[in-house]
């Protein structure tokens, strides 16, 4: 088994989460820590995923690689017709 070392953080949650966080660690018959680190680790990984995606986005509009609003504008508003635009590229 691998140990790594740890530290311990506080945070202050709202009774209706922490209630919540009790009931689920109690279905899933894991602590609360448990509970807290899996809900960390999945945010910090969301967080980390988002932060690439807006770093692509913006090496892409850097790079001139963008569409024109009103592309996108006419795209959207044809897709409630019977003939809706290719997305546009």
């Amino acid at each position: 088994m691998v140990h790594t070392e740890t530290k311990v953080l506080t945070a202050h949650v709202p009774l209706p989460l922490a209630e919540k966080i009790d009931r689920m660690a109690a279905r899933l018959e894991r602590s609360r820590g448990w509970i807290m680190k899996q809900a960390l680790s999945a945010w910090i990984d969301q967080e980390e995923e988002r932060n690439r995606l807006t770093r692509e986005a913006l090496a892409e509009v850097d790079a001139g690689r963008i569409i024109d609003h009103q592309a996108v504008q006419a795209w959207a508003d044809s897709l409630n017709t019977d003939t809706p635009l290719p997305v546009p590229r």
